[in-house]
């Protein structure tokens, strides 16, 4: 199964942010998604997932040859800041998404075996998500995506904020999982992407373009990756 995109485009009046964005990720690999902070990461993944409207352009499954049209239970999107119902303790909000996705959720487990598949304590279970950490709700967020299963899976800057055991922790979970889904991990951090994930693009001016890992090595492809991540006169902008 892949996801394709073809001549995707979107502007904010007369900023250009997604010019032309042609390219088909694999199901079973995690995606890199290299850019600058307002490179158009967020925008790219909100016109995937139907937030905004594109200009112009499409993207759809295609697997063995058939193309399909993406619902919104094809899509899974974690947010760079957790947005999880604070009223609830952990066990609450993941039984009430579980009872209400029970006729879709394939494998279904128990809530402890979820839990202990996401590394969070037996004592943390049962307390309220307003007191959970912000690598925990984090956590939480990853986990009723990922129970869900859906066919594309976008991660947008999930590990940033978090500490390095728990980022550890989030991306042996992502290589677990891999195999079953369309992954893309939206990240600035050059290094992270490079452990992470099997394949490197960068989002550049308004355009997609593939990196070979193997001339990582390479002095020139770094510099490349480098130039496209220069914060260097660029002034950030949240709404992009």
């Amino acid at each position: 199964m892949k996801l394709v995109v073809k001549h995707l485009k979107k502007s904010f009046g007369t900023k250009e942010v997604l010019k032309d964005i042609n390219f088909e990720f694999e199901k079973g690999k995690i995606y890199g998604l290299l850019g600058r902070n307002g490179a158009g990461k967020t925008t790219f993944f909100n016109c995937l997932n139907d937030d905004l409207e594109i200009d112009s352009g499409e993207f759809y499954l295609l697997d063995n040859e058939k193309k399909i049209d993406i619902k919104p239970e094809d899509i899974g999107y974690v947010l760079s800041t957790p947005n999880v119902p604070e009223f609830l303790t952990g066990r609450e909000f993941l039984k009430f998404f579980i009872q209400i996705n029970e006729g879709r959720i394939k494998d279904l487990k128990s809530e402890d075996e979820y839990f202990d598949f996401m590394k969070i304590d037996k004592e943390d279970r049962d307390k309220l998500l307003k007191d959970y950490s912000h690598g925990m709700k984090n956590k939480m967020q990853m986990l009723v995506n990922i129970i869900a299963s859906p066919n594309i899976l976008l991660f947008d800057e999930p590990l940033t904020s978090l500490d390095i055991v728990v980022q550890e922790e989030m991306k042996q979970m992502l290589r677990e999982i891999k195999k079953d889904h369309i992954i893309i991990f939206s990240t600035h951090i050059m290094e992270l992407a490079l452990d992470l994930c099997d394949e490197i693009v960068i989002l550049n001016k308004g355009v997609l373009e593939e990196i070979d890992k193997n001339n990582m090595d390479n002095s020139h492809f770094k510099e490349k990756i480098m130039e496209a991540l220069k914060e260097a006169n660029y002034k950030k902008s949240s709404t992009f």
